[in-house]
C-alpha cells in the first residue's frame, strides 16, 4: 500500500451519500488510503487531471482487477498503442458522423415508441418504465446484439456493474456476474451467424472488420454494456427528476435561454454517474510526498473532482448556467469515454426533449433518493402526469 494517510469510512454510509466523505478528503486528506476499499483515493480535481494522463505510472492495465477477471481485458484496461488501436477499431461505430447520420434517427424512433405506451399513465416511475428501456434499446443497436431483449440488456449490465464494484467479494454477486457475462457471450455467438450483421456499423461489425480477435471483441462489447446501459439510464431519469426539482431551470430550457445539453452536462458533473476510475501503479513513484509502490491500487474519484471547490463555485448546487468545461464526468486522459458523443445525442438531443414534449405537465411525487459511489444514480423517480 502507499504511504498516504489512512482514513476509515463506513461503506454503507458512503454508498448512500459519498459526498460528505469526499468533501472531508478534499479538505484534509486529498490523497488517502482507505482500508475498506483497499485503495488510495485521489479526490482533488487537479491531481486527477494530472495523474490520469500519466499512464506510465497510473496504468489501466490491471491483470488482477475485477473488471479484467470478469469481462476479459477490454480496451479500458489497456494503455498506449494497444489501447489506441482498439479505439480506432470502434471509431466507425461511435464517431460524431455515424451518430448523426445513422444512430440518431433510430434513437428517436425507439424513444417515441416507448413514450407512446406511457402517455396515458397518471403515474410514472421513469427509471423502470422509461430510461431503462431507452438506454437498453439504444445499446442493442450500438452493440449489434439486436436479438437480446431490452430487459436482458439491463440485467446483464447491472450484473456486471455489481461484479466490478464487488470489492467485498460477495459470492452471490460474483455468481450473478458470471451468469451475465455468459449470456452476453451466447448472444454474440448467435449474432456472428446473422447474415445482416454488417448492414449496420455496430461495435460487433466494426471490430470484426478491423480484424480483432473474438476474445477482444467480446471483452469490449461487455465494457460497452457495463457502461452504456446504467450510466445513460441513470442520467436520463436523474436529469428529468432534478429538473423537476428545479423547475425554474427547466423553464429556462423550455423558453430557449438554456439547452438540454447544458442540463445533461451539469447533471453529469453534479451527480457523476461514473464516480470513480481505478488505476494500478506500474512502478515505484512519489507524488506530493506520497510514496506509491508497484501494483498499488488507485481510485481517481471523479465524483469528488466534479465538486471541487477550487474548480467550481458552489459545487453542491445544481446549476445549468455554469461553465462545465472543467468537468471530468467522461474522464480526462487517453481513456476519455469513447461513447461520449453517443451519450450526449441519446440524452440531450433525444430522450430529454422527447420526454418533456410528450409530458409537458409532470411533477415529482416525492424527493429523489440516489445510491452508489463508484456508479451513482437514482433509486426511482416517481412522477405525477397532469396532462389529462
Amino acid at each position: 500500500m502507499s504511504s498516504a494517510p489512512i482514513q476509515d469510512i463506513d461503506l454503507a454510509t458512503f454508498s448512500f451519500d459519498p459526498y460528505p466523505v469526499l468533501d472531508l478528503l478534499r479538505s484534509n486528506f486529498p490523497i488517502t488510503y482507505v482500508p475498506q476499499l483497499k485503495a488510495t483515493l485521489f479526490s482533488k480535481h487537479r491531481d486527477i487531471f494530472i495523474c490520469e494522463k500519466n499512464i506510465e505510472i497510473f496504468s489501466s492495465v490491471q491483470p488482477n482487477g475485477l473488471m479484467t477477471k470478469l469481462m476479459g481485458q477490454n480496451m479500458m484496461r489497456k494503455d498506449g498503442a494497444t489501447h489506441m488501436a482498439e479505439r480506432k477499431a470502434i471509431f466507425p461505430t461511435v464517431s460524431p458522423k455515424t451518430v448523426k447520420n445513422f444512430w440518431r434517427d433510430q434513437f428517436v424512433d425507439k424513444t417515441n415508441e416507448i413514450l407512446s405506451h406511457l402517455r396515458h399513465k397518471k403515474e410514472l416511475e421513469i427509471v423502470s418504465e422509461f430510461s431503462t428501456q431507452v438506454s437498453a434499446e439504444a445499446l442493442k443497436l450500438i452493440t449489434g446484439l439486436s436479438e437480446m431483449k431490452w430487459m436482458e440488456m439491463d440485467r446483464v449490465s447491472q450484473g456486471m456493474i455489481d461484479g466490478c464494484s464487488n470489492y467485498i467479494s460477495d459470492p452471490v454477486i460474483a455468481k450473478d456476474c458470471d451468469d451475465c457475462t455468459r449470456s452476453i457471450d451466447l448472444h454474440i455467438d448467435a449474432q456472428l451467424k446473422n447474415p445482416k450483421l454488417h448492414n449496420a456499423p455496430s461495435l460487433l461489425s466494426s471490430q470484426l472488420e478491423a480484424g480483432m480477435s473474438i476474445q477482444a471483441i467480446k471483452a469490449n462489447i461487455k465494457l460497452a454494456i457495463s457502461g452504456g446501459q446504467n450510466e445513460p439510464r441513470d442520467a436520463i431519469a436523474g436529469t428529468i427528476g432534478t429538473l423537476l426539482e428545479n423547475r425554474s431551470q427547466l423553464e429556462m430550457i423550455i423558453s430557449g435561454t438554456k439547452t438540454w445539453l447544458q442540463a445533461f452536462e451539469e447533471y453529469a458533473r453534479w451527480m457523476s454517474p461514473i464516480g470513480m476510475s481505478p488505476r494500478r501503479i506500474a512502478k515505484k513513484f512519489i507524488y506530493k510526498n506520497v510514496e506509491f509502490y508497484e501494483n498499488d491500487m488507485i481510485f481517481f474519484m471523479f465524483g469528488s473532482a466534479n465538486r471541487d471547490e477550487a474548480i467550481f463555485e458552489n459545487p453542491d448546487y445544481f446549476d445549468i448556467s455554469r461553465d462545465n468545461g472543467p468537468s471530468i464526468a467522461f474522464g480526462a486522459g487517453p481513456h476519455f469515454c469513447a461513447g461520449s458523443w453517443i451519450s450526449k445525442t441519446l440524452i440531450a438531443e433525444v430522450a430529454l426533449p422527447l420526454f418533456f414534449s410528450h409530458f409537458p405537465n409532470v411533477y415529482l411525487k416525492k424527493p429523489i433518493e440516489f445510491q452508489g459511489w463508484a456508479f451513482r444514480g437514482p433509486k426511482e423517480v416517481i412522477l405525477e402526469n397532469r396532462n389529462k
